[in-house]
């Protein structure tokens, strides 16, 4: 036999066995795994990057995400159990329930960054608030407003404005959109006719936009 003719059939690839498919419910679960990412990535980039953050609420203690509150109108205000605009809170409540059936939530950031005014634990400031205020607005835990360690919502208000708050119950209003900030002063009351009128016309915007969507 030419040994030339038995190298060459000795060294002819073998035929590879045909691809076994995947099992119905692999394929399924891939499915089902890459539509939940792909929702989580939608849900994503349908909330404004300012409102991308997440704290421990005060009253429960529990995780939240800012997030849910895209679309709506939004006050931050850091607040004070001890301060001489303390009384606030009552004018923060009736800011809440007058217009939250509207689209406004208050969100409430206890600190003690400005003169000490802030000394008790979550708890403490749980309580005070709902026993002398009662207070249903969300609340989250104390956390610092200003400084190198200032929690990263507020960071993005003071860039987005230029402006930080130099003492308690200092105001930021958000449009419905999550891009548009508007800073207030603490000596603007949650009554100030300023401060009321542009919630307002937030809201106003808010509804005409949920009109033609």
């Amino acid at each position: 036999m030419n040994p030339t003719i038995l190298s060459k059939q000795s060294h002819r690839p073998r035929a590879l066995p045909a691809p076994r498919p995947f099992p119905a419910r692999v394929l399924l679960a891939l499915l089902a795994v890459t539509a939940l990412m792909l929702t989580f990535q939608a849900q994503a980039s349908d909330c404004p990057e300012l409102l991308r953050h997440k704290f421990n609420s005060l009253q429960t203690g529990a995780p939240q995400d800012l997030c849910q509150y895209r679309g709506q109108v939004v006050l931050v205000v850091n607040t004070a159990s001890y301060c001489a605009y303390t009384d606030q809170y009552g004018g923060l409540e009736e800011l809440y329930a007058r217009y939250r059936d509207r689209g406004l939530v208050v969100l409430g950031f206890p600190s003690n960054d400005f003169g000490g005014q802030e000394p008790g634990g979550n708890q403490q400031i749980a309580k005070f608030c709902r026993l002398t205020y009662g207070v249903e607005f969300p609340m989250f835990e104390k956390s610092h407003v200003v400084g190198d360690r200032r929690n990263g919502l507020y960071a993005d208000l003071h860039r987005r404005t230029g402006q930080q708050p130099r003492w308690n119950f200092h105001k930021y209003l958000i449009d419905p959109s999550g891009q548009r900030v508007w800073s207030f002063e603490s000596g603007v009351a949650p009554d100030d006719q300023r401060l009321v009128d542009e919630i307002r016309r937030l809201l106003d915007v808010r509804k005409a936009a949920k009109r033609t969507t």
